[in-house]
Parts: structure tokens; C-alpha cells; sequence
């Protein structure tokens, strides 16, 4: 028998001692080393009542270990077992068990019995339980015969079952001919002894297949009792009753059960209507965590039972009509149970000890103590021992005393045997541990290092730390009785060489072991909380962190197992990711780390949503002419609650394969009650509705078709219209087939004139939606209704509308029309309104038909196309915009109806005022000379007038693009050409031109210009050529050079910095009023401004009102001289290219030039 004993941790007193374990040998328990002489101890054996297969060998279980081998022999019924005497019968070699081969021959009764094994050596004999065989037994039912059960509607039943006696007893179950399980409720349940009660019958319990089945575990087999034929009668009237009970019988009742059993506790009543069973304990409370209520709590059970669970317990049935109650004695009696074991004892010559056995039960057992098998009284005797009822003291032992004793504590309701052995050896110390042992443990977690140990006497344990450490003590360490070192908290200066000591009187034995700490495993990164929707994808982190010198392993689990084998699940270093997620994949996932020290994990679950799964089963109850109930199962939410229901309908009738909306309820319902509409053959289908979206349409229901009705609307959009001067259309929406409400849909046209006395004309169409009534008075008001009606009636009376006959042309122009002519391109017009009777129509309003009809200037009259201005409904006055000045213009107005225009009233002349003229048409300078210019234009396009004047302004600009002062010049309205004489040579002029007429200033136009070089200057410079080329002249001119350089930089500076120039300081210096800015309202020059709407100039440009034109045919500009292409003009005619206070052009594109100034045109420039 192997004995084992728990670890005890034995303290030394406080402070700093050596750490010496002295381990008492009479409470140890010491695992002898096989190599030692030792007395047998039995390792298995059979349990003590063994049920064995009939079908199978038996076999009988004895093994044992012990120093030399033991010799096995067995017993039979308590007499000696001879196996040579049966050929049936073999034992295992090296063992005791026995094999009974009844498979070829033989039968299992015949090896029926009471088996105790003996296992002996020269130290002694131990024997195990008394092993009770027995044949397992599956009998049949023995043959009956069942009457048929006749009972009224609500009468109590118990249809017994009384299966055969088996070994070991049947489990029971009640099954109808298809073998499936007869459904149990409150009503109807099985009991502990197999019937089936039922509290009250019911029709629907009428059946000939209640079938009893008994299945024997041990055999595997089923055995089946008769179908019983039960039929219940209906009564007229089920009369009620109070509880009775149908088991246990009386109103009270005893139960014993043993300790450590389940306590079973039944009470089953009838009544009608069905009792409901509660329990409660007298004078206590039931074991929370021990108490099971089963078979719709008319079972209560308690396992683990013991002595406390003894009392009274009551069960009580109950239903509307009374309670009963039932009260069962309990009482829990106890097989023995060991308090102490007694222990193997090792021990030296001479020394003491005792074997204890003590055990306890209800009722209390006796203790009996045997030899080697043998009852001790009458065992050999021994001095060294003596016997004191539960304890064998034993003192001054020699070799002789090793035995082994067996203890037998027994009662009615069982028995205990222990065997322990007395061992007498004298054996120096040994560590049985391993040499050189390396553990390895993780920081500030207990560390434990082993010193298993073997001596007789009992060696005493010390340990130490390093190669010269000293005894290692109890405030850090803990040393148990089985010689290991227990580190409570390891920390990294744990790590070390540790040395294990044993020492008694007859020698020394030491052992080394290393301990290394090793760093903890953490999840730095843990999985989080996932919710996704179906079809998607999602991943989870697990970042770990570990000692780099373990292996380290990450496994991902889903709900504790391993992940399916899906191609769907990918495992990366550090996340697991799930590609097309599924409703099965919701769950918790686990990131498990492992080394071969320590194991962390961290989970996180997956919540997996979707739209609704589409409602099923749909149902159409309570159904009426104009509604009904709706009802349906919601299908799946996926994990996103439904927050409504949307229903639709189809007309089979009218528009087949078309759905409509019908309503919604919340999500909450399952039914609807539905409005319906007559004469339509419904199908409804239901869709549900999360926060992710629409499930699919349910599958339709059974169609409902409504009975027929008269309609309950007429058509809309009723009208009356006429087509032409004598008729009248009435038009109307159509009712659909869903709003006809029956067959036979028609309608009631009727029309009288609103302001006659005639009686009320109708006709009745079908399949229209326009009637047209002829012979009408041209527009006169109509009455009109529409009515609906079908086979079965007709609609509610409509209202009547208003109607006009048709509409003819206005017979009357407008009187009195007069001009008032507001400026030269604004005129307002007056008419009188035209009688309403004439118009004979809806009035739409006028037209104005207004033309160019003779120019001012010229005599001869020029045709002009008409245009037209509409004025909507009765105003009687219009401004004509978008007149030209000094114009002759024609009118005439015309009213309008739905028919079209009446006659035009008498034209009416009237003339536009003169206006400022327009720009002149092109401006050209030709026949440049040294000091003359020569300009040609053309008369402005648009005169708005007659021309009195052109006038001319000019002034030069030096090179450094400086204008001069400004010369006004006016010229007779009759030319087109004009020469300006005595300028400057090989300078340009800018130019500003203009026409006048009486109105003022027109716009302007602008051109640049240069006159031509002096050619005898030129020769001069050329002459000086020869000059040039004396070294004087060649420094001179550097100089001259180096002065222009530093002059450009300074001007490039204050240009930069905003500053003005010269030109513009004597401008604002002199203020002369010769050469002001031109004002734009009356033809003078206004203000330059370098705002940037005042564009670069370029060639051919022209401006509009504020006087600054582009040139059109001049090939030179002041481009060629200034800032380029992007040259403009300030305020006070500086170059704001190079000038302005504001930044226009970077600096390098602002100094280029487009050519290159000659070295004469220099020196004048700054002489």
C-alpha cells in the first residue's frame, strides 16, 4: 500500500539560529529506497465490492513492493485459495493478481466470493480488503399482462415500472415506440423508484406506447417492459381539487443515508390544477452550496451528506385550491472513516516509536490490530511492543521487531484496513535527490529546492549558500520536514550555489543544487474588446515581453480550445487576425504565453453583430373586413437588438410583384393589427431593423382577399379647361385598383354654369380621365364634381369645383398709352386697362412691342428689329431698359390671354435724349520725324450724339520712365487726323484721347509713341570712337560707368523701401493746375491709383470709364523702355513697375529692359 504524506513546515524558535531540521521519526512517514531490506507494502488492489462482466476474464487486482520481492497467496470464502488446482486460474508473474480465464470455458457464479491477497517476505506479511466478486446481472421483465388505463380528463395516474433486480441496479427512462423520450413537465414526472406520475391527465396524454426502459451499464444492454395503453376520457366538467400526495404515502416518513452519499428526498403530489412542491428544513436551513432541487424540485438532494444534515424536512405541496405537507425524518449514520492512519515506521536498533490508528463512524468502530495477517493476539510475541487499544507502542527495538501491522476499524455499515510496517534498519544518511540539480524560477515567486533524504536513524538537515556560506536561517528561509528549502519571495540575488547536508551517528551525505532567477513574462500589450459586424475583418494585439534566454511560445485560444482549423484564422507575430468574420467566431479569445517557468494570459471577446435575420412563420388571425392581425418570429438579431419591425403589403389584384409600405411597430412587438382597404388581395411581408440596418424580406404570407365596397374617395386634381372657344375639358387623377374599393369602377361627371340657374347635366364614363363637354358659351365659370362608383355603390358626394369654358383671342387693345422717357437708355410707359368682359379669357398681362425706328442724326429712316417686354397680369405700366441715346423709337402694347393677343394699340413714337459718346474706334500714330508726331483715328462707333470736339492729351516720359507734364489740346469734331510738332527728338509720348458731345466726355483711348533719333549726334558719338580708345578716355568712362552702377542700386533701393521720385515730388510740391488728373464724371483726369484693378498696358487695350486704354496699332510702347509686359501707372504717372509704394513684381524682373540704351542716351539721361 503506498503511503504518503502531506508536507508540514517545522519552525525553529525566533532569531537568527542555525536552520536544523529534526524530524521525529515517530510521526514520519519515510519512503525507504528500494535497494534497503523493507517488510511488502500492497500498491493496488481490486475495490472491495467488485462487480466483474460475465462476458469477460475475470481479474483480480493485487500488486506489492518490497526488499527481497514478496511471495503472493490468496484466499477464497477465508479458506486458502489453491490456484495449481485450477486450470482456469493463473497469476501474473512478479505480481499477485489473478486471471480467470471463464471466456473459454467456465462461468463467473462459479468464482463467486470473498478474495483476500497475501504479499510476504522475510520482514513480514501484508494482506489487502477482503475483495468481494459478484457477476454483474441484467434480468428480464418478467411476462404480464397490461390491461389497457381508462380515466376522466384531470385524475391523477402512476404507471408503474417495477424493473428486475439487477447488478448494480438499472437506470430507468420512459420512451414511446420511436425511442424518444416522453416529455416531463410539473404535470408529469418520473420518480425515484422509475413510475411516472401524473398529477392530472390531460386528452392529450391518451397513447398506447408508454414504454418503461431499464439499461444496465455495466452489460450495456436495455431492457424494455410492455407498452401501456392509457386513454383519457373528457369529462363535461373538470372538478378541481387541493393536493394529495401520491408519494410518500401519510404525512410522515423515515430516511437514513450514510455520510459522504447524496441525500435523495421525493414527494410527488396530485391535484388539479397542478400542485407546485417547495422544501424547507425544521429548525435550520438548507446547504446552500450542497443543495440541488431536481425533477421540478419535487426531488431535493444534498451531497456530501453528514452528520449535521440530519433533522426533519417538510415538503410542501401547494395550488390554488389548499397546501398539504409531508415531513421526513433524516438520519445520516457514518461506515468508518479514518482520523489517523497509521504510518510506516523506520527505525534504528534501540530506538522507540508507535503506530496510531484511530478512525471514527456512526456507530463508533471497534479497532482490531493483526501480525502479518494474523489476529495479534494471537500473533508470536514481541517485547518490544505493546498494544493500548488504537495505539502499538514500541520500545528498544531490535531486528527482530520489523513486521507488518494491520489496523481494522469496523461497523455494520463497514470497514477500514490499513497496513503499516515497522522496518528496524541501521543506514548512514542519503540525499536522494539528484546531484547538481539546476533550478530555475522566476523573480518574486517562491523558489523550492529539493534535498529528498534517507537515514536510520533519522538524519538532521542543514543547508548553506556558496562554497564557504554558513547555515541558512529562518527569517528568510523555510525548511520542510522533507528536507526542501522554501525561498517564500526568489529575488535576482537569490541566484546561487545551495548546499543540502543529512547527518546521524552513522555518517554524512551532502548535495549541491543551483537556483537561477529568471525575469517574469508580461503582456505589455493586451487584446481588447471587439465588436464587429458579420462578413468583416478583425485582429487582436498581444504584445509579450520575456527573459531572452526561455523559449518563448504564444497560443491563441478561442473559449479555453484551440482555434478552428480555418484558413480564415491567421496567427501573425504579434496578432491574430479572423478574415470574414461569422457568427460562430464571437466568443472570448485568450493570448496564452508560455515558457518553461511561467504561463501569463489576457483574453478579450469578440462580439460579432449583423442586420436582423428576416422574421419567419408569419400568421394571419382575427381577420375582418378591413383588418387584421399580423403576427411573426422575429429571426436572429446578431447580437444588435431589433428596434423595429417594417410591414409591407402586395395587391395580387392591381399591381402584382409591386410592395407598399403598410407601418412599423417597435421591436419590442411581434404583432400587428393591420388597416385594410376593400377589394385587394393582400400578401404582407415583415422586415426587422437594428442599428446596422434592414434584415431581408420575410417570405410572404398567405394571401387575404378583402371583400368589395363602394369607393371611399372620388378622383383629385379635378379641372375644367377649354380647349377651344365652345367647349369645356374636365379632366381628374384616376383612382388606382387599390383605391377602387370593388369591380366595375366608374365615374359621375357633372357640370352646370356657376352663375345660371340650370339644373345640374351628368354622364357617367369608365376607363377615362377626361370628358369633354361642347356648345359652351366662350369662357363663362363651370360647376364641375367627379364621382367615383363601382358594382357596389358610390362614393361620398364630391365638392364642385370651378371650371372655365374655353378662351378666345381679346377683342380690345389697350387706350391711352403715353412715354415718359426718363433719361438716353430709360423710358416708362402708361396704358389703360382693357374692360375684363373684352379680354374673353384668363389676363396673363401685356407686351410691349417697342423698335428703332429713325437716327437723330440721319434723315433717313432705318427699320429696326421688334423687341417685346412682358408684363404679367393687370399692371398697367413698364420701364423699357436698355434704350440707345439720341434714338427714334416706336411702341405699342397688346394684352394677353390663355388664348394668345389681342389687337396692338396705336403706335407711339417717342425720341431718346443725347448721351456721352463712345471711345473712338482706333487711334494710330504714323510718320514719326525728329520733332513731330503724326496721329490718325476713327469717329467713335457709338457718337449717342452729335460730336463738338475731340481733345488731346499728352506728355513725354524720359528713360527713366519719369512722365513730363501733361499738354490739353482740342480738335474740330470734323477731323481724323492731326500732326504734333516741335517735340523732343528720341523721346516717347504718351497719349490719352477722347470725343465730346453735349452730353460730356466720352471714354478714352489710349497709344505710346517715339519720335526719331538726331542723326548728327549719332555721327558725333561715332567719332569718338577714336577717342575711346585712349587709355583717359577709358578711365573716364569707368568712372562715368562705376556712377551709373551705384545711382541704379540706390534708385533699386528706394524702390524696394516704397519712396517716391522726383517727378512726383514736384508734382506735389507745385500742385500746377495745368496738369491735374482728368475726373472720371467730367472728362478731367482724376486720381492714378495702383489699385490692382488698373491693369498692365498693352497694345490695343481700351478702358472703360476710368480713361485708361490700351493701345491698338503702335508697335513701340513704354513696355520696350519699362518693367516689361507688366508695366503700369500710379496716380501721379510714375512707373509703378520700378516705383510703387506697393510691391508689384519681384526686383529682378522689374529692372529689365527691352533694349539696351546707347551710352549717349545714358549720359542725357542724368546730365
Amino acid at each position: 500500500m503506498q503511503l504518503k504524506i502531506m508536507p508540514k513546515r517545522k519552525r525553529l524558535p525566533a532569531g537568527r539560529v542555525p536552520l536544523i531540521l529534526f524530524l521525529c521519526q515517530v510521526i514520519s512517514a519515510l519512503e525507504v529506497p528500494l535497494d534497503l531490506v523493507q517488510p511488502p507494502t500492497i500498491t493496488q488492489q481490486s475495490p472491495k465490492d467488485y462487480i466483474i462482466d460475465p462476458r469477460e476474464n475475470i481479474v483480480i487486482q493485487c500488486e506489492a513492493k518490497g526488499k527481497p520481492p514478496p511471495s503472493f497467496s490468496w484466499t477464497q470464502n477465508g479458506t486458502h485459495f489453491d490456484i495449481d488446482k485450477d486450470p482456469l486460474v493463473t497469476m501474473k508473474p512478479d505480481s499477485g493478481t489473478l486471471i480467470i480465464n471463464i471466456m473459454s470455458e467456465g462461468k463467473a457464479e462459479t468464482y463467486e466470493g470473498v478474495y483476500q491477497c497475501t504479499a510476504r517476505n522475510e520482514r513480514g506479511a501484508a494482506i489487502s480488503n477482503n475483495i468481494v466478486v459478484r457477476p454483474s446481472r441484467s434480468p428480464l421483465w418478467t411476462k404480464e399482462k397490461l390491461e389497457p388505463m381508462t380515466l376522466q380528463n384531470g385524475q391523477p395516474l402512476v404507471l408503474p415500472c417495477r424493473p428486475p433486480v439487477g447488478l448494480p441496479p438499472p437506470i430507468i427512462f420512459w420512451m414511446d415506440n420511436s425511442f424518444q423520450r416522453l416529455p416531463q413537465s410539473e404535470r408529469v414526472s418520473q420518480g425515484l423508484n422509475g413510475d411516472l406520475y401524473f398529477s392530472n391527465v390531460l386528452p392529450e396524454d391518451t397513447r398506447e406506447d408508454y414504454i418503461c426502459y431499464a439499461r444496465f451499464n455495466h452489460t450495456q444492454t436495455i431492457q424494455q417492459k410492455q407498452p401501456i395503453s392509457v386513454k383519457v376520457i373528457s369529462a363535461k366538467s373538470n372538478r378541481e381539487r387541493p393536493p394529495t400526495f401520491l408519494t410518500p404515502e401519510g404525512n410522515a416518513s423515515n430516511k437514513e443515508e450514510l455520510r459522504g452519499n447524496v441525500l435523495s428526498l421525493e414527494c410527488i403530489a396530485e391535484g388539479l390544477p397542478t400542485p407546485v412542491v417547495y422544501w424547507i428544513k425544521e429548525d435550520g436551513t438548507l446547504p446552500i452550496n450542497r443543495t440541488f432541487y431536481r425533477n421540478f424540485q419535487k426531488t431535493l438532494q444534498i451531497i456530501q451528506v453528514s452528520e449535521a444534515d440530519s433533522g426533519n424536512y417538510q415538503c410542501i405541496a401547494k395550488n390554488a385550491l389548499g397546501a398539504i405537507h409531508h415531513t421526513i425524518s433524516v438520519t445520516v449514520k457514518a461506515a468508518p472513516y479514518w482520523i489517523m492512519a497509521p504510518q510506516n515506521l523506520v527505525l534504528s536498533p534501540g530506538e522507540d516509536g508507535a503506530l496510531i490508528c484511530r478512525a471514527n463512524g456512526n456507530p463508533k468502530p471497534t479497532i482490531s490490530w493483526l501480525s502479518n495477517g494474523v489476529p495479534i493476539e494471537i500473533a508470536p510475541d514481541d517485547p518490544s511492543r505493546k498494544i493500548d487499544g488504537d495505539t502499538i507502542i514500541f520500545s528498544n527495538v531490535q531486528e527482530r521487531s520489523s513486521a507488518v501491522y494491520q489496523c481494522n476499524a469496523s461497523n455494520e455499515y463497514g470497514y477500514l484496513l490499513a497496513n503499516a510496517f515497522v522496518n528496524v534498519l541501521a543506514e548512514p544518511p542519503r540525499i536522494l535527490t539528484s546531484a547538481n540539480a539546476h533550478y530555475q524560477v522566476i523573480a518574486n515567486r517562491p523558489a523550492f529546492l529539493d534535498c529528498a533524504f534517507f537515514g536510520s536513524p533519522l538524519p538532521t538537515i542543514e543547508w548553506f549558500k556558496g562554497a564557504k556560506g554558513s547555515p541558512l536561517h529562518e527569517d528568510i528561509y523555510v525548511l520542510h520536514e522533507n528536507g526542501t528549502l522554501g525561498i517564500p519571495v526568489a529575488q535576482k540575488e537569490s541566484t546561487g550555489t545551495y548546499t543540502c547536508v543529512a547527518k546521524n551517528k552513522l555518517g554524512m551525505a551532502k548535495n549541491e543544487v543551483n537556483l537561477e532567477i529568471k525575469d517574469p513574462t508580461r503582456i505589455i500589450k493586451q487584446p481588447e474588446y471587439a465588436v464587429v459586424q458579420r462578413g468583416s475583418t478583425v485582429s487582436f494585439e498581444c504584445k509579450v515581453k520575456h527573459d531572452h534566454t526561455l523559449i518563448l511560445t504564444v497560443t491563441w485560444l478561442k473559449d479555453d480550445h484551440e482555434l478552428p482549423s480555418d484558413g480564415r484564422f491567421t496567427v501573425d507575430k504579434d496578432q491574430l487576425v479572423i478574415a470574414d468574420v461569422g457568427d460562430d467566431d464571437g466568443g472570448t479569445y485568450t493570448c496564452v504565453a508560455n515558457t518553461t517557468l511561467d504561463t501569463v494570459s489576457a483574453s478579450a471577446v469578440l462580439g460579432v453583430v449583423d442586420v436582423p435575420d428576416p422574421p419567419f412563420d408569419l400568421e394571419l388571425t382575427d381577420q375582418l373586413d378591413k383588418s387584421v392581425q399580423l403576427s411573426w418570429t422575429p429571426g436572429d438579431d446578431n447580437n444588435s437588438p431589433i428596434t423595429k419591425f417594417i410591414i409591407e403589403y402586395e395587391d395580387a389584384m392591381h399591381e402584382a410583384g409591386l410592395w407598399h409600405y403598410q407601418t412599423e411597430v417597435p421591436g419590442t412587438q411581434t404583432r400587428a393589427q393591420l388597416k385594410l382597404s376593400p377589394y385587394v388581395n393582400y400578401s404582407f411581408r415583415v422586415m426587422a431593423e437594428n442599428s446596422l440596418g434592414r434584415s431581408l424580406p420575410s417570405q410572404p404570407s398567405e394571401q387575404y382577399l378583402t371583400k368589395a365596397a363602394e369607393p371611399d374617395k372620388n378622383p383629385m386634381t379635378v379641372e375644367g379647361l377649354g380647349s377651344e372657344p365652345d367647349n369645356l375639358v374636365i379632366t381628374w387623377k384616376p383612382l388606382n385598383g387599390f383605391e377602387s374599393n370593388g369591380p366595375g369602377l366608374q365615374y359621375k361627371v357633372s357640370w352646370r354654369q356657376k352663375d345660371g340657374d340650370d339644373e345640374w347635366t351628368s354622364v357617367v364614363v369608365a376607363n377615362v380621365s377626361k370628358y369633354i363637354v361642347s356648345g359652351t358659351p366662350t369662357f363663362v365659370p363651370y360647376l364641375i364634381k367627379v364621382q367615383a362608383l363601382n358594382d357596389v355603390g358610390f362614393a361620398p358626394e364630391p365638392a364642385a369645383v370651378m371650371g372655365h369654358s374655353g378662351e378666345d383671342l381679346p377683342m380690345v387693345a389697350p387706350r391711352n398709352v403715353h412715354v415718359n422717357v426718363l433719361n438716353g437708355t430709360l423710358a416708362e410707359v402708361h396704358w389703360d386697362p382693357v374692360p375684363l368682359k373684352s379680354i374673353r379669357g384668363h389676363l396673363q398681362g401685356y407686351r410691349i412691342y417697342y423698335w428703332k425706328a429713325q437716327s437723330s442724326s440721319k434723315r433717313n429712316r432705318r427699320h429696326m428689329e421688334k423687341k417685346i417686354l412682358i408684363f404679367q397680369g393687370s399692371k398697367t405700366h413698364g420701364m423699357l431698359p436698355g434704350l440707345e441715346p439720341f434714338s427714334h423709337y416706336v411702341l405699342n402694347v397688346r394684352v394677353v390671354n390663355g388664348k394668345g393677343e389681342g389687337p396692338a394699340s396705336p403706335d407711339k413714337d417717342f425720341n431718346t435724349p443725347e448721351g456721352v459718346p463712345s471711345a473712338p474706334s482706333a487711334l494710330k500714330i504714323v510718320n514719326p520725324t525728329l520733332d513731330s508726331l503724326t496721329l490718325e483715328w476713327d469717329p467713335p462707333r457709338h457718337p449717342n450724339g452729335i460730336l463738338t470736339e475731340y481733345t488731346l492729351k499728352y506728355q513725354p516720359i524720359n528713360s527713366t520712365h519719369e512722365l513730363g507734364p501733361l499738354i490739353d489740346l482740342k480738335i474740330p469734331a470734323n477731323k481724323t487726323r492731326w500732326t504734333l510738332k516741335n517735340l523732343n527728338f528720341s523721346t516717347r509720348y504718351k497719349f490719352y484721347f477722347y470725343a465730346q458731345t453735349s452730353a460730356g466726355s466720352g471714354s478714352q483711348i489710349t497709344e505710346e509713341a517715339v519720335t526719331t533719333v538726331d542723326e548728327g549726334k549719332m555721327a558725333m558719338a561715332s567719332r569718338q570712337v577714336d577717342i575711346a580708345t585712349q587709355g583717359w578716355f577709358i578711365g573716364l568712362m569707368c568712372a562715368v560707368a562705376l556712377l551709373i552702377l551705384i545711382l541704379l542700386i540706390v534708385c533699386f533701393i528706394r524702390r524696394n523701401k516704397g519712396g517716391k521720385y522726383p517727378v512726383k515730388e514736384k508734382e506735389d510740391a507745385h500742385a500746377d493746375p495745368e496738369i491735374q488728373p482728368m475726373k472720371e464724371d467730367d472728362g478731367t483726369f482724376g486720381e492714378y491709383s495702383d489699385a490692382e484693378d488698373h491693369k498692365p498696358l498693352k497694345k490695343g487695350s481700351r478702358t472703360p470709364s476710368d480713361r485708361t486704354v490700351k493701345k491698338e496699332d503702335s508697335d513701340d510702347s513704354l513696355v520696350d523702355y519699362g518693367e516689361g509686359v507688366n508695366g503700369q501707372f500710379n496716380e501721379d504717372g510714375s512707373f509703378i513697375g520700378q516705383y510703387s509704394g506697393k510691391k508689384e513684381k519681384e526686383p529682378a524682373e522689374g529692372n529689365e529692359s527691352s533694349e539696351a540704351p546707347s551710352p549717349v542716351n545714358a549720359m542725357n539721361s542724368f546730365v
